[in-house]
């Protein structure tokens, strides 16, 4: 079998390293947009940016422990751009690659923000030649402005403000993270930030960006006012990496994701998908349809479409449960599980050690913390094995006896 990993991402290594574990010994290929090896993204918003870390973005592995001791053929620096899957072959330019078997892991693409296009100084956060820009910009001393209070725009404003920089934050919606965590804990977040001295405006959206001949020097927002800038950090979400499927034949979400089944198979012969590209049904939480940017999702499914698509009649739907952290302030935040519910209970309403239970008929689906690295797992056991919310409350009260 020759398999074809298209995306030199964290789910597209870990597909390899699993295909090899698993005893193949056939050819692969790995094809990434990117020129360098596969890397970890979580520190591009943290470490990163942090004045006392080198600017330097490292690769899991180096290319030729890749290609030597994990046999790998790569083919970096140059993205996919069509898939034929009745010839089975991915497109590459002009180049045709055949496989027996292939794994889609390009994952995800910053959305685009046409008002800010050309303007040096405007940077979305995905890649490391993005991070390693905004990284220049804060060791200059930049003012900075983030256009979106999400996780990766609300890590850059921690980054910033541990430099004591002036950060604004522009968020269109009254709350940051209302859709992700619900209203309850973005209250908290708000909190945060304002707290670290974080200029947050809520409920205003930009409507003209300012320059000069060095770059951006501003924007005006829609409630009239003007907010100084040097830096320009777009977290307005992200979108997945499938222009290159649209002729494909496969099944695709309305967002562009691939739609696959709870085993990551497309349904097309021989080709499976995982990572923030995957749109696939979890049975922990109903069958709901989830597509997971988080690297730990990423990283199961990776590893999952390689086993399942070496050996199909042992594939099994995976039970994942989305976690995903983050650093704002000297605070770590953690979440588990869905934040789809009915209630959002808020056990402890402390910021320094906040917790909020999340519902859903009488099951809790979710839990999200502020320093509470002690007790999320607890909380992923609950939801891992559908419990009552009643035994995720005494899980709480527990730990709070403890605590007193």
């Amino acid at each position: 079998m020759r398999l074809v990993v298209v995306g030199a991402s964290l789910a597209g290594l870990r597909a390899v390293e699993a295909a090899r574990r698993a005893g193949c010994t056939d050819p692969i290929t790995l094809i990434g947009a990117e020129h360098s090896a596969p890397y970890d993204r979580p520190p591009l918003s943290k470490a990163l940016l942090c004045a006392d870390n080198p600017a330097q973005v490292l690769p899991f592995h180096a290319e030729e422990h890749l290609r030597d001791e994990l046999g790998v053929e790569l083919r970096l620096g140059t993205p996919a751009t069509g898939l034929d899957v009745d010839r089975r072959e991915v497109i590459v330019g002009g180049e045709r690659i055949g496989y027996d078997g292939l794994i889609i892991a390009t994952g995800a693409t910053a959305n685009h923000w046409p008002m800010g296009a050309g303007v040096a100084g405007v940077h979305p956060l995905r890649t490391a030649q993005d991070a390693l820009a905004i990284r220049a910009a804060l060791d200059a001393g930049a003012r900075v402005a983030v256009i979106g209070a999400g996780f990766i725009g609300s890590e850059v404003a921690s980054a910033a403000r541990a430099r004591d920089l002036p950060v604004t934050v522009i968020e269109a919606a009254p709350q940051p993270l209302t859709r992700s965590v619900g209203g309850a804990v973005a209250e908290v977040l708000t909190t945060l930030h304002r707290t670290a001295g974080v200029d947050l405006r809520v409920g205003t959206q930009v409507t003209a960006v300012h320059q000069s001949d060095c770059g951006v020097t501003g924007l005006t927002l829609s409630d009239g006012s003007h907010v100084p800038a040097d830096l320009v950090v777009l977290g307005i979400g992200a979108r997945p990496a499938t222009a290159w499927l649209r002729d494909s034949g496969l099944p695709l979400h309305a967002d562009g994701g691939v739609l696959v089944d709870a085993t990551l198979a497309t349904g097309a012969p021989g080709v499976y998908a995982a990572g923030d590209v995957a749109h696939s049904p979890h049975a922990v939480f109903g069958d709901d349809v989830l597509r997971l940017e988080h690297w730990t999702s990423a990283a199961e499914q990776g590893a999952a479409a390689a086993r399942h698509l070496l050996d199909p009649s042992a594939a099994r739907p995976l039970q994942t449960v989305p976690y995903f952290w983050s650093d704002w302030h000297g605070h770590r935040l953690q979440f588990v599980g869905v934040p789809t519910a009915d209630e959002v209970r808020v056990i402890r309403p402390e910021v320094e050690r906040f917790l909020a239970l999340y519902r859903r008929g009488d099951r809790v689906v979710g839990a999200f913390t502020i320093n509470g690295q002690r007790e999320i797992m607890r909380y992923r056991r609950h939801i891992v094995g559908q419990a009552p919310f009643e035994d995720a409350l005494a899980e709480a009260a527990a730990a709070e006896t403890v605590v007193a």
